[in-house]
C-alpha cells in the first residue's frame, strides 16, 4: 500500500497548495453531488410510475392526495421535467467549475514552478536538463489539468451514486441491499490493487517523457552540428530508442489498467444477479412491491456501473498524482543562493570592487577558485586572463552571485553582495557573454531588454555605441527585422553587437565582458574594441579575455593559474616581469619559437 499512500499524500500535498481555492472545490463539489442525486431520480421515478400503473389508486403516490392514476402521472411528468432541468443546470455549473478551477489551478502551478526555477543558481541548471524542465513546466501541468478537467468529478459522483443509491436500498430491501453491495468490496480492492501497481509504472512513464523531450529539445537546438557530422542517422536512432522506451513505460501502465473493466463487469454482474433474481422471487410471493422491484433492478445497474469508471478515473489520477509530485517538488527545491539581502546600491557612478580571500569550487570537481584576493578600484578597467579552467569566469558568476561564496567575501563600494538584494545588486552590473542569448522578437525588442522603457533614440543610440546601427540599417527591416529563436538569423558578430547594445542601454555602473570577443571576426572585434574605449568611461570594467590583444590597454590585468591569483600588473610590466602573461604573449604574436615535429 505504500503507493497508494504516496499518491494519497501527493493529493493532500497538493490539497495543501490549493488551499486559496478551497471555497470553489467545495462549491464545485456541491454541484457535483447535486448533479448525482438529479441524476439517479429517473429510476426511482421509473419504480413509482410502474407502481401507479400496477396499483392505480392504491400506489404509493396516491397517499400524498393524488387519487387518479392520471393526475399521479402527470405530477410524475412534472417532477421529470424538474428533475431532468435540475441535473442539466449542476452539470453545466460544476463543468464550468472545475474546467475553470483546472485552469486557473494550473496556470498558478506552472507559474509558481517557473518562478522557483528562476530563482535557482546555475548548478541547479548544470544538473538539469532543460528537457526536463519544460516537460515538468508543460505537461505534466497540463497532466493534472486534464484530471481536475474530468477525474475529480467522476471521483465525487461515484462515491455520492454509490451511498445515496445504497441508502435506497437499505430502506426498501435490506436483504437485497446487502447482496446488491457485496461486490462492492472487490471493486475496491481491485481499484487499490490497481492503484499499487500502477503507481510505479505512472512514475517510470513521467520520467520517459522527459527523457523524450530533453532529446527532442537537445537535438532540435543541436541541428547544425548533427547536420555538419552527417548524424542524422544516428540521432533518429537514439530519439527512435527514446520514443520505445516511452511505448514501453505506457504499455507496461496500460496493460494493468486494461485488466481493470472485466474485473469490475464480471462483479457488477453478480451483484446484477443477486438483485434481479431474490428481487424477483420476494415480488413473486407479494412480499416487495412491483414498482420497487423494479425501481431496484434499474438502480442495481446505477449502484454498480458507475464504478466501471474507477479504472479510467484511477488511471488518470495516478497521471496526475505522478505528475503533482514532481511538480511540487520543483516548487519546493532549495536554491543555495538565497535572496536574503535587503540593501540597495543606488548608485549611477563607478563603483570598487573588492574580493576578500574568496573560494569557491563547484561540486564534483576541483574546479573553481581559491583565497582570491583583488581589489578593483573604481571607474577602471581590470582584465582576467589565464588558460581554461583558471577561475575567470568564475569569479565573474560569483560576482554576480550565480553561484554561493564558499569562502571569503565580495563587496561593492564596501558593501557585502550577500547584503544585496539580488534584483539591486545584479541591477549594478551589464553581462556580455561569449555565449551570447537573443529572445525571439524583433532587433529593437532585444536591444530594449536591457531597459524595457527606454525610448526608440535611446535605443538607437545603444546601438550607435555598440557599432550596429550600420548593419541594422542595411536590414529590410530595419530595428524591426526579426532575429528568429536565439537569434538564429543573425551572423555571431551581429548578435554579440546586439548583445553589447543590450548592455549599454541598461547603463550600469559596472560592465562585465566575458569573453566577448573570443568568437568574432576581426572587424567584429576591432568595432568592439572602438565601443569599449567610449562606453567604459565613467564604468567599472571587468573584461575576460583569451585575446591578450583586446586588454593591452586595461588599468590591470590579472593573470590566474588553477584558481589563484599568480600575476598582477599593468601590460608593459607583465611583460617585464617574463612571467606568464609574458609566455602567453609571446605565443598569440608569435614571438615564441614552436618547436614540433623538427620545425
Amino acid at each position: 500500500m505504500s503507493n497508494v499512500g504516496t499518491s494519497f499524500s501527493a493529493l493532500l500535498h497538493l490539497l495543501r497548495y490549493a488551499r486559496g481555492y478551497r471555497r470553489r472545490i467545495i462549491l464545485a463539489s456541491t454541484c457535483s453531488a447535486l448533479n448525482t442525486l438529479f441524476d439517479i431520480m429517473p429510476e426511482i421515478l421509473i419504480g413509482v410510475a410502474i407502481d401507479v400503473v400496477v396499483n392505480q389508486e392504491a400506489s404509493f403516490l396516491a397517499g400524498f392526495g393524488f387519487e387518479s392514476p392520471r393526475s399521479q402521472i402527470l405530477m410524475l411528468a412534472g417532477l421529470t421535467l424538474l428533475i431532468w432541468a435540475g441535473e442539466s443546470l449542476f452539470q453545466y455549473l460544476y463543468l464550468i467549475l472545475w474546467r475553470n478551477l483546472a485552469q486557473d489551478l494550473q496556470a498558478d502551478l506552472r507559474q509558481d514552478a517557473y518562478d522557483q526555477v528562476q530563482r535557482q543558481d546555475m548548478g541547479f541548471f548544470e544538473a538539469r536538463s532543460s528537457g526536463e524542465l519544460t516537460a515538468i513546466l508543460n505537461d505534466d501541468v497540463n497532466q493534472l489539468e486534464r484530471f481536475l478537467d474530468g477525474g475529480a468529478n467522476d471521483f465525487l459522483q461515484v462515491f455520492v451514486s454509490v451511498t445515496l443509491i445504497g441508502g435506497v436500498f437499505f430502506i426498501i430491501s435490506p436483504s437485497i441491499a446487502l447482496l446488491a453491495i457485496t461486490p462492492i468490496p472487490v471493486i475496491i480492492w481491485g481499484a487499490f490493487f490497481f492503484m499499487r501497481r500502477a503507481s510505479p509504472l505512472y512514475a517510470d512513464v513521467r520520467e520517459k517523457v522527459a527523457d523524450l523531450s530533453s532529446r527532442l529539445s537537445n537535438n532540435v537546438g543541436g541541428m547544425a552540428t548533427i547536420k555538419s557530422f552527417t548524424a542524422e542517422t544516428r540521432e533518429s536512432l537514439r530519439l527512435q530508442q527514446a520514443s520505445a522506451a516511452y511505448v514501453a513505460a505506457n504499455r507496461r501502465a496500460i496493460k494493468v489498467s486494461s485488466a481493470f473493466v472485466p474485473l469490475i463487469r464480471m462483479a457488477i454482474l453478480a451483484g446484477f444477479l443477486a438483485t434481479f433474481i431474490l428481487g424477483g422471487i420476494q415480488a413473486l410471493e407479494g412480499n416487495l412491491n412491483v414498482g420497487a422491484y423494479g425501481m431496484l433492478v434499474f438502480l442495481t445497474q446505477r449502484l454498480l456501473w458507475p464504478l466501471t469508471r474507477l479504472a479510467q478515473t484511477v488511471d488518470l489520477y495516478e497521471r496526475a498524482m505522478a505528475s503533482t509530485r514532481r511538480i511540487l517538488k520543483l516548487i519546493e527545491t532549495e536554491t543555495d543562493v538565497r535572496d536574503t539581502g535587503s540593501s540597495v546600491l543606488s548608485v549611477t557612478e563607478p563603483v570598487a570592487i573588492e574580493f576578500d580571500q574568496v573560494s569557491f569550487h563547484y561540486p564534483g570537481t576541483q574546479s573553481g577558485v581559491s583565497a582570491v584576493s583583488l581589489k578593483i578600484p573604481s571607474g577602471t578597467t581590470t582584465a582576467l586572463v589565464g588558460t581554461t579552467g583558471s577561475g575567470k569566469s568564475t569569479l565573474i558568476k560569483l560576482l554576480l552571485r550565480f553561484y554561493p561564496v564558499t569562502g571569503g567575501t565580495i563587496s561593492i563600494d564596501g558593501l557585502s553582495i550577500d547584503e544585496l538584494s539580488l534584483h539591486s545588486l545584479r541591477e549594478t552590473i551589464g553581462l556580455v557573454s561569449q555565449d551570447v542569448f537573443l529572445f525571439e522578437g524583433s532587433i529593437h525588442d532585444n536591444i530594449a531588454y536591457g531597459d524595457p522603457q527606454a525610448s526608440d533614440e535611446a535605443i538607437r543610440d545603444a546601438a550607435r555605441a555598440a557599432e550596429a546601427t550600420e548593419f541594422i540599417d542595411a536590414l529590410p527591416e530595419g530595428f524591426e527585422t526579426l532575429v528568429g529563436e536565439r537569434g538564429i538569423k543573425l551572423s555571431g558578430g551581429q548578435r554579440q553587437r546586439l548583445s553589447l547594445a543590450r548592455a549599454i542601454l541598461k547603463n550600469p555602473p559596472i560592465l562585465i565582458l566575458d569573453e566577448a570577443t573570443s568568437a568574432v571576426d576581426n572587424e567584429t572585434e576591432a568595432a568592439i574594441q572602438r565601443s569599449l574605449a567610449v562606453i567604459s568611461r565613467n564604468r567599472t570594467v571587468l573584461v575576460v579575455a583569451h585575446r591578450l590583444s583586446t586588454i593591452v590597454a586595461a588599468d590591470q590585468i590579472v593573470v590566474l593559474e588553477h584558481g589563484t591569483i599568480v600575476e598582477q600588473g599593468n601590460h608593459a610590466a607583465l611583460l617585464a616581469n617574463g612571467g606568464p602573461y609574458a609566455g602567453q604573449w609571446a605565443v598569440q604574436t608569435g614571438a615564441a619559437q614552436w618547436t614540433a615535429g623538427g620545425s
